[in-house]
């Protein structure tokens, strides 16, 4: 963090956050916020607009947060973020807490994705919701199979809270090691001898983008595609929901081969495969994430 005058003068320090990696992003703002006293607060200048945190520190410490948008510029947003007054919330045995009452609709599901995803095994993220968010559930068990617990911790009329936690994965997975057997059968890559796999051409790197835009740049990206050409997505979840849309809006060409499945980072290769036959069921559900 960069100073130019202390924080109790007028003009407040600046927090770049553009050269961390975005698994420690929101960790380390949380916790520079957290130390912040009344009045106190930092000027924070990231890649993208930082919205979600916004959600994310109301849901943490309740209506303390000012928080004023000085610049939008592409790649260099601005925000001045004071804490109002003292802290009252209580965040004991969380990491993080979402309110999603406060959240957008279209953008509750990928923003509490986005987040789960970068936190440590082991730690708990918490959801207030109006009322159990069973779909979010079905989205969990579909995406991250028995790796999480789910508990009701809280369930009144208008207001039900949730706690999940990352399971802690095994040694020689969290090490890297035995990855082919720890997917299921169906996650293995074809290998009909009528199809070729794609030569990834290029990285696609969407975790620093808001989740709003993630789908709309992996499309593009997709569409921009030859035959026999793919590029490497990293994204910081599993991007199940995304292979279903490719699913029903791509044709037979389409290819999916997981490539790392590691906290934070996922590694996907998605392309258009070569075909060499009229059977259109040969590149059909490669590598699917089920």
């Amino acid at each position: 963090m960069s100073k130019q005058k202390p924080l109790g003068d007028d003009e407040l320090g600046t927090f770049d956050v553009r050269d961390l990696i975005p698994q420690r992003r929101h960790e380390v703002l949380l916790d520079t916020f957290n130390r912040l006293g009344p009045g106190e607060g930092f000027v924070l200048v990231n890649d993208h607009d930082p919205k979600p945190l916004y959600y994310e520190l109301r849901s943490m410490h309740g209506d303390v947060i000012d928080w004023e948008y000085t610049s939008r510029e592409s790649g260099e947003w601005r925000v001045k973020i004071v804490k109002t007054d003292a802290s009252i919330a209580d965040n004991e045995g969380v990491i993080t807490r979402y309110d999603v009452r406060e959240i957008p609709k279209p953008d509750r599901h990928e923003t509490i994705h986005h987040r789960y995803g970068m936190i440590p095994d082991g730690e708990t993220m918490e959801l207030i919701a109006p009322h159990e968010p069973r779909p979010l559930r079905r989205e969990f068990r579909e995406q991250y199979d028995d790796t999480f617990d789910w508990e009701v911790v809280e369930k009144e009329p208008g207001r039900c809270r949730v706690r999940i936690t990352k399971s802690e994965r095994s040694e020689s997975t969290a090490d890297g090691e035995d990855l082919t057997s720890a997917m299921s059968d169906n996650d293995e890559v074809s290998t009909e001898a009528s199809v070729e796999i794609p030569e990834s051409t290029a990285e696609l790197d969407v975790r620093d983008l808001p989740p709003a835009q993630r789908h709309e740049k992996i499309f593009e990206a997709y569409a921009d595609l030859d035959d026999g050409e793919g590029f490497t997505l990293v994204n910081d979840h599993d991007p199940k929901p995304l292979y279903h849309q490719f699913d029903a809006e791509a044709g037979p060409e389409f290819y999916w081969e997981y490539r790392k499945r590691d906290p934070g980072e996922f590694r996907v290769l998605i392309g258009k495969a070569e075909t060499y036959d009229d059977d259109p069921t040969v590149a059909e559900d490669p590598n699917a994430p089920f």
